[in-house]
């Protein structure tokens, strides 16, 4: 129950921060992205036995987004990002085709980004310092 409250909140934060970040056109600190995919220039490729996260970056955002090896079915999947200092911003659930993308305003600052499908997953560290 916690987990949906928090869940819904941090979705109506994200939406609140991406309409002020479109109408002042300043950063916001974390957000979910709202689009199917990540814009920017791929910075890493991190595969895994059950899928692949891609990570992408641009003006001081990282973006990633999980795709399975064998999609089509719904599974259990996440991805996250979480620039150093601050709390990860995740998509977890059951999905066909994605989790994510999810991004969050990095600056300079390290970020570590994880990625699962089913059982299998990938994290990176503290990476893009």
């Amino acid at each position: 129950m916690r987990e949906a409250i928090r869940r819904r909140l941090a979705l109506g934060a994200a939406v609140l921060a991406v309409s002020g970040v479109f109408a002042l056109g300043t950063a916001g600190v974390a957000q979910a992205a709202t689009s199917e995919s990540c814009t920017g220039r791929q910075v890493r490729t991190l595969a895994f036995r059950t899928g692949v996260t891609h990570v992408y970056k641009r003006d001081g955002y990282v973006c990633a987004v999980t795709v399975p090896r064998r999609p089509g079915a719904a599974q259990t999947m996440a991805v996250s990002v979480q620039a150093r200092g601050n709390r990860p911003v995740v998509d977890k659930g059951r999905y066909k085709h994605q989790a994510g993308p999810v991004t969050v305003h990095a600056g300079h600052r390290c970020v570590w980004i994880k990625g699962t499908v089913g059982r299998y997953s990938v994290s990176t560290g503290w990476v893009l310092c």
